[in-house]
């Protein structure tokens, strides 16, 4: 109750210090920022004979005619032009914030802009696309994982995402360039709740899925870089569903030195958990509350704080369960009947500073710490008593669908009291200078990172298979049940105990070169780096352990040839490592392992960047083809969202693929796209040969569409639509993953959202009608899982006790669920 007392004096404190004055006159204001997120001073704003110049900070607000259509101009010595048509009412307030770079074309009414980010091979994604389409667990990662190479083996209800073979582990996550962190004991979708990024926050999401810059730092598969919004006005954002609810606040002082923007957000997952097969007694609960507060003192200094506290609660008490698999002429069920109950609480704060120094228009200074506390538990007794069954078939029989008879009886008693409290601490310097009129550009940066983590882990299982208990495969001493009576010791099935106190001291920085130059008449980007990495594990109990470290040179190359059509030609080569988090250095038993080396893998990633107008609307067709070797692998097993690493870099493995997405305006004003991807990765562990990965998906499609209804102009259509081949399986505990090497079933899943915008035409509607004080006021309608897809996330091994074979039964997801979301915009 005080967290939450605590989480709305601070929304209140925060609106109550940003609201300001509204002009009754109408107003077009907002923030121009260069190709490098930075303000631009200078720019001429105008329409006619009157002007307005940004200041240094990049704003600018400028009084405009009401009632008619005007073409706004921006001008500035050093970059090119941009006109922007808007037409506004009597007393309404128009934002438009905008990039402007030395190489922009505008194609309609739309700005496709030829920046850093199309030549770092960057995917950017519309925050306004993310708000509205719908998803069981809808954000960023939702978005991401309708892109070719983008996959969620976690499930709807996880946040979690793999790209290009890679596991969970191995993303960036950045928001306003500082890192972010996940929980470390969460071990199924269900029990993550939300996502760090909050979408209503963010003004720019930027995804690199390989080949990134050195600058970015060392894991082995994708950056996501996010950053916040500095607002310049007051505004406010809440939406409402059977899922939860977000409030947002954001504002600016009159003089634009400060701003700030806070959300609270609060969701249960009650409705989707109660549509899988498992009957609960279960209401997990999500809250945060993050805020962003700048300041701006003069043009030398600018201030920021990022701050975030979230508590996950999982209470969860399974009932019954009943899952039919097996063929036509052999249907099999399993029953599962439960006793007990899992209490999980995941606890999170986290706070950093950034100070930003520009000493002159050539050089920037950068300084950022930030701290990350997280402590939690993971505690559970369930018990679950299951019968294996033969399925009646006979048509007209009074049993016709339920078990006639059991092939196999058991009991499983698993057990956990697992707590984790981790303290991070980081420290990072970093400069930006320009050189040669700007036509160079050197980044560096050093930083200091450490890592507390204490950590108990009890965890045991035993199996009893028709009043028999059934021994680990690796206990030998013989059991020759039920012919002769067992003698021996009765030992779990599984035991893991350990407990640990780890300290990680790393030191990493960068260095970088980027230039434009040109070849003939054809424009060239050269961006050349490298990393290095260096740390040392130390702790209680830790003995011999050794200092490590790495170096990693990585380039990018990108051609535009002066041809008519607009094309990009990219490429990208380097060396990835991913030093070893706390995660990967315990082993299958709880065992610190010290001297776990590195992961490296050596990307190639060659990709065309086509700009082109169809139906005289902007069009942009991306091909991408990768090859990935990794050396140094270490090998994990993965049960749902949960990874268990052998600690042993055991492995080298492969992943090679194609991908393809056509995004642009298929319908006039919107944003959609289509993507395709194809993917192999393989990996040989111990040198035994090559096998699938956990994460080996191979086909991928993807649709991301926006409609609306002409007749009904209101009505809008936002569908997301993924299908992913199947997985691999995966194998019981202690088992060889050689030997099992099925997958799962394919993954179609399709979510539609359909949304009455009641804000649609409020310029046309007359002065003091009530809408007009509201920029978005709508009420949606969302269908998850549309054709009612049984989608598998992992397999359940159950044991049949007469032929001594293991079934896999499959885990199936979410059905089709139903939700209504009221959203409101001031």
């Amino acid at each position: 109750m005080k967290t939450n007392k605590y989480l709305f004096t601070l929304l209140f404190f925060t609106i109550s210090i940003i609201a300001f004055a509204q002009n009754q006159t109408a107003k077009v204001a907002g923030i121009v920022l260069d190709e490098n997120n930075k303000p631009v001073e200078g720019v001429n704003v105008s329409y006619q004979t009157k002007s307005a110049t940004t200041d240094k900070n990049g704003f600018y607000q400028l009084t405009v005619p009401a009632n008619q259509k005007i073409i706004l101009v921006f001008t500035h010595t050093a970059l090119k032009s941009i006109t922007f048509p808007i037409q506004l009412k009597v007393g309404e307030e128009f934002e438009y914030n905008l990039l402007m770079d030395d190489k922009a074309e505008q194609l309609s009414d739309v700005i496709i802009t030829s920046s850093k980010r199309r030549v770092q091979n960057i995917t950017s994604i519309d925050p306004e696309t993310i708000r509205k389409i719908p998803g069981a667990n809808p954000g960023v990662e939702s978005i991401l994982k309708s892109l070719p190479g983008v996959q969620g083996n976690g499930g709807e209800l996880s946040t979690t995402y793999n790209v290009r073979g890679g596991n969970f582990d191995e993303n960036l996550v950045y928001v306003n360039e500082i890192e972010v962190y996940r929980p470390f004991l969460i071990r199924s979708g269900q029990q993550e709740g939300l996502s760090f990024t909050n979408t209503d926050m963010t003004q720019n999401v930027d995804f690199s899925a390989g080949g990134f810059q050195a600058k970015y730092g060392d894991k082995l598969s994708s950056v996501l870089d996010i950053t916040y919004r500095k607002p310049t006005k007051f505004g406010l954002a809440a939406e409402a569903s059977f899922l939860g609810g977000s409030l947002t606040a954001e504002g600016a002082s009159k003089n634009k030195k400060w701003s700030a923007i806070t959300g609270i957000r609060y969701r249960d997952n009650s409705l989707l958990v109660n549509s899988q097969e498992t009957q609960t007694n279960f209401r997990p609960t999500f809250a945060d509350v993050q805020t962003n507060v700048n300041f701006n003192p003069n043009e030398k200094w600018q201030f920021s704080f990022l701050g975030n506290a979230s508590q996950n609660r999982y209470n969860y008490q399974p009932l019954t369960r009943q899952t039919n698999f097996g063929t036509i002429d052999e249907p099999i069920a399993l029953q599962v009947f439960y006793e007990g109950q899992e209490k999980d609480k995941y606890q999170t704060l986290f706070g950093a500073f950034k100070t930003n120094y520009v000493a002159n228009d050539n050089n920037t200074f950068k300084l950022i710490t930030s701290i990350y506390h997280t402590q939690e538990q993971e505690y559970f007794d369930i018990l679950a008593a299951y019968f294996l069954g033969e399925v009646d078939t006979n048509i007209g029989s009074e049993t016709l669908g339920q078990v006639t008879f059991n092939r196999g009886i058991g009991t499983q008693l698993n057990h956990a009291r697992n707590d984790l409290d981790a303290l991070i601490f980081n420290a990072e310097i970093k400069g930006t200078h320009q050189l040669n009129d700007k036509k160079q550009q050197i980044d560096w940066g050093f930083k200091y990172t450490r890592e507390n983590i204490r950590d108990r882990i009890v965890e045991w299982e035993v199996i009893d298979s028709a009043g028999f208990s059934i021994n680990p495969p690796q206990f030998d001493f013989p059991n020759e049940q039920p012919n002769n009576p067992y003698t021996g010791p009765l030992v779990p099935y599984q035991n893991v105990r350990a407990t640990n106190f780890v300290d990680i001291n790393r030191f990493s920085g960068y260095a970088q070169w980027s230039t434009k130059t040109t070849i003939g008449e054809n424009q060239l980007w050269i961006t050349a780096g490298a990393r290095f990495h260096t740390w040392m594990v130390s702790g209680r109990d830790i003995n011999n352990a050794k200092r490590q470290q790495v170096f990693s040179p990585r380039a990018q190359f990108a051609l535009k040839p002066n041809w008519d059509k607009d094309m990009l030609f990219k490429l990208s080569v380097g060396y990835y490592h991913q030093p070893p988090f706390y995660r990967e250095l315990r082993d299958s038993l709880g065992t610190v392992q010290p001297n776990v080396k590195a992961q490296q893998s050596v990307h190639f990633v060659l990709s065309n960047d086509f700009n082109f107008k169809m139906y005289n609307r902007p069009f942009k067709l991306v091909t991408e083809a990768y090859y990935k070797t990794m050396t140094d692998v270490n090998s994990y097993t993965l049960e749902n969202v949960r990874i268990r690493y052998r600690a042993n870099n055991d492995a080298v493995a492969y992943a090679y693929g194609f991908e393809t997405r056509l995004n642009g305006e298929f319908v006039p004003g919107t944003e959609s796209w289509l993507s395709f991807g194809y993917m192999k990765t393989e990996e040989s562990i111990n040198d035994r040969g090559y096998i699938a990965r956990p994460t080996d998906q191979r086909l991928k499609f993807g649709i991301l569409f926006q409609d609306y209804m002409p007749n009904i102009p209101n009505m809008k259509l936002y569908l997301n639509l993924v299908y992913n081949t199947g997985l691999p399986g995966g194998s019981p505990s202690y088992a060889d993953s050689y030997t099992y090497q099925s997958r799962l079933r394919d993954y179609r899943r399709a979510d539609v959202g359909f949304s009455y915008v009641f804000t649609e035409r409020n310029s046309e509607r007359p002065e003091g009608h009530w809408l007009k004080k509201y920029k978005d006021l709508s009420v949606g309608f969302e269908i998850f899982n549309l054709f009612n897809n049984q989608n598998a996330i992992t397999n359940t091994w159950v044991r049949d006790v007469y032929t001594k074979n293991q079934y896999a039964i499959p885990n199936y997801m979410t059905t089709r669920v139903f939700n209504i979301k009221l959203t409101a915009r001031l």
